[in-house]
């Protein structure tokens, strides 16, 4: 498709023309849809290796906003921290996910100018289901929720699907599913199922 589809000689600066080429010359087209407001949260879906990472990179630079990215607070550690917050990172503690996600939630709300990308995922390898940290934090700061794709086999980067959650999880999800149906990932077995874990008999799930 060819809709939102960013040029590098209609981008306004040569940083952002620059990023948009390195994708262009690895084969790889950038889609973009202006931000519907000035919070929110990016779900980035299939994530099932490190290329999505750079590819991910490239493409907020080309887009020229200072998303910014949750990740393992042990990933943030040794010299590789400073760079990594420098790139718009941002340490959880996995330990406490329900303190980190009402954190986070009052962090972009007092923010001019707070979207946080997120892999719901949580981890390269195959996980049968999604964290539903990405869920709880959008209905708690109630902010919209970007669904972004990254399609190895169309080579397509695509930031252009936004969505408010109604809190029916069952049928948020399966709208989720629908806008990602269809996308390959690099590796396509190890992708997980559009699904929250299942609850605990106490009511609770997997956040982080």
């Amino acid at each position: 498709m060819s809709d939102y589809l960013l040029r590098p000689e209609d981008l306004p600066t040569w940083g952002q023309r620059t990023a948009l080429r390195v994708l262009n010359l690895f084969g790889w087209r950038l889609r973009f849809k202006p931000l519907p407001g000035p919070h929110g949260i990016a779900v980035v879906y299939p994530h099932t290796s490190n290329w999505d990472f750079l590819v991910g990179l490239f493409g907020k630079w080309a887009i020229g906003l200072p998303f910014r990215w949750l990740a393992k607070d042990s990933l943030f550690r040794g010299p590789m921290g400073a760079v990594m917050r420098y790139w718009g990172g941002v340490p959880v503690d996995r330990s406490a996910p329900q303190g980190a996600t009402q954190k986070l939630a009052q962090t972009m709300l007092s923010s001019k100018w707070c979207w946080v990308a997120i892999t719901p995922e949580g981890t390269r390898s195959y996980r049968p289901h999604w964290k539903s940290g990405f869920y709880r934090l959008a209905l708690a700061a109630k902010v919209p929720v970007l669904l972004v794709y990254m399609d190895y086999r169309a080579k397509e980067l695509s930031v252009v699907d936004y969505m408010t959650l109604s809190g029916d999880e069952e049928a948020d999800m399966a709208a989720i599913a629908r806008v990602y149906e269809g996308h390959e990932a690099l590796y396509p077995a190890n992708a997980a199922p559009v699904r929250l874990a299942p609850r605990e008999k106490n009511g609770t799930r997997e956040q982080a």
